[in-house]
């Protein structure tokens, strides 16, 4: 018996590419186009949000929001996330893939809507709301995290599983430039409506009373494309390795997989309660499972954990550089519209040079180089480039050497795109047995938002100027720009290495990796 896979899984295994591996790809996808711009509208309207609500007379800059409402704004969504990853990983399988796969998208479509209608008389208050639904927004999308990753990978074939799964998570590089794409037009179109002065010409002026519609606009968008799959969702038949494996309905797995495959499939009722006999029903705090998976575990929660530092850490420098190189002229200059038309044109063409085709360049790859080759790669250069902007970063602060220091930062962001971005996403959906694999890539995630949320917020700390006068307002004094560089390129060093505890899984099927064929018949 040990080693006997059911045929409806085979089936699935050496199925060749067809139309729903890409229906399927679309669907998961969704959400993390969705996720993608969701997470980063934000950080094209925090200007305005600054400008509209903390507007103070007589200033000779326009206003920011303040440090602590910053944080919140733009953290309490990361906070949201991994509470839902956690949930809804272990939710997915206890319930069913896709039964939890409806509700993390409804939540999603409702919290972006009302996101943008969030409201209040003072400032603080529409902070709030809009705080409370974006806590409620990122915890619909960190469900998507564990659901989108473990329905792509049961439905996969072996050969371009690592690609299929990609593939879903790279929908995230359409979603960053749909956020930019759709904030230029929208502030282009506001702008020629309602032209205002600079600020420095006219304060209160520069900032028109419609722009309190754009940042609303562009939040609420975020609820279509989510709007818009949720019927597919709705017939994508639950995955057959947790209608076989974990809900033990061989009958329902063939039927099912009949269909979307067109053939006919033979359910095997019978090896199924044999399978039920003869199976140690190890749990996810079991000596067996640590036995078993527990270094692996370790290995895609630190890799993961360790990558999102040096990834979010970016949002940080990203306002420096473009201010640096030109593309974003200092904000007295211009009105608030404009504002937004510039950073979110800077932050498009951003994504378009160097973190989309980071993405592909993963699909395409991973399954010809494997997951292990391409995340060692991947950590290796960002150390190297991180290296190589920290120590002689002071050269780089002259104004002739700006062009080399983008080339640098975006090299560093492509491979963490076409590297660990991409594989920590892909493997946890691969190594772990069926009932507990949704389980344990929502814990995977969960770590990586962790250090996402000590890249964006430690690092907004320790970048800060070592002299206190010049750091931005109501922070303290932090290690410095350089410092902090030399700090994330030993991130990476690290992950570098925690990459050895996580194994390949390039050509082989779900149950192979995870033991669970061998468990069957080794009792």
């Amino acid at each position: 018996m040990a080693g006997e896979q059911l045929k409806v899984l085979n089936a699935l295994d050496v199925a060749k590419t067809q139309w729903y591996h890409f229906t399927a790809i679309i669907i998961a996808g969704m959400g993390f186009f969705t996720d993608a711009y969701d997470l980063f509208c934000i950080s094209l309207v925090t200007k305005l949000l600054g400008r509209i609500y903390y507007h103070v007379d007589g200033a000779e800059k326009p206003g920011t929001l303040p440090p602590n409402v910053s944080a919140a704004v733009n953290g309490v969504a990361f906070c949201g996330t991994l509470a839902g990853q956690l949930f809804f990983g272990w939710l997915g399988d206890k319930l069913g893939r896709k039964k939890v796969y409806g509700m993390t998208l409804m939540l999603m479509v409702i919290c972006s809507i009302a996101s943008g209608l969030s409201f209040g008389h003072t400032p603080q208050s529409v902070m709030a709301t809009l705080c409370f639904f974006r806590f409620w927004l990122g915890f619909g999308i960190g469900g998507d995290y564990p659901l989108s990753a473990t329905i792509m990978s049961e439905y996969a074939n072996k050969k371009t599983r690592g690609a299929f799964i990609a593939a879903v998570f790279a929908m995230q590089g359409f979603g960053i430039l749909a956020g930019g794409i759709f904030a230029i037009i929208i502030s282009s179109a506001f702008k020629a409506r309602f032209d205002a002065p600079p600020y420095e010409l006219d304060p209160l002026g520069s900032t028109v009373p419609q722009a309190d519609f754009v940042w609303r606009i562009i939040l609420m968008v975020g609820a279509l494309p989510a709007a818009l799959t949720y019927y597919w969702r709705m017939k994508m038949p639950e995955t057959a390795r947790y209608t076989a494996l974990v809900a033990k309905n061989a009958k329902q797995a063939a039927s099912d997989m009949s269909k979307v495959l067109q053939m006919d499939i033979e359910a095997e009722p019978q090896k199924i309660q044999q399978l039920e006999q003869e199976k140690s029903k190890f749990g996810l705090f079991s000596k067996e499972f640590a036995k078993r998976h527990g270094l692996h575990l370790l290995g895609t929660t630190t890799t993961w954990f360790l990558l999102d530092i040096a990834f979010y850490s970016q949002n940080l420098f990203q306002k420096d550089i473009f201010s640096a190189i030109g593309w974003i002229p200092s904000a007295k200059t211009m009105n608030a519209l404009e504002e937004v038309f510039r950073i979110a044109r800077a932050q498009t063409l951003i994504a378009l040079c160097s973190t989309v085709p980071g993405y592909w360049f993963t699909v395409a790859l991973i399954d010809k180089v494997g997951r292990f080759a391409i995340q060692l790669m991947g950590f290796f250069f960002m150390t190297v480039f991180m290296f190589a902007l920290a120590i002689p970063y002071d050269h780089w602060t002259h104004k002739d050497n700006r062009i080399g220091f983008v080339m640098m930062y975006s090299l560093t962001f492509f491979f963490a795109n076409f590297g660990p971005n991409a594989t920590t996403f892909v493997v946890p959906a691969e190594i772990f047995p069926a009932r507990l694999r949704s389980t344990c890539h929502g814990i995977s995630a969960a770590s990586g938002k962790l250090g996402a949320i000590v890249g964006a917020f430690g690092f907004l700390y320790l970048a800060q100027n070592k002299d206190k006068a010049k750091a931005d307002a109501g922070y303290p004094a932090g290690i410095g720009v350089k410092n902090s560089l030399i700090v994330l390129g030993a991130v990476n060093a690290l992950g570098f290495l925690f990459t050895f505890l996580v194994p390949e899984s390039k050509g082989k099927s779900l149950e192979e990796m995870s033991g669970e064929n061998e468990e069957n018949g080794a009792e």
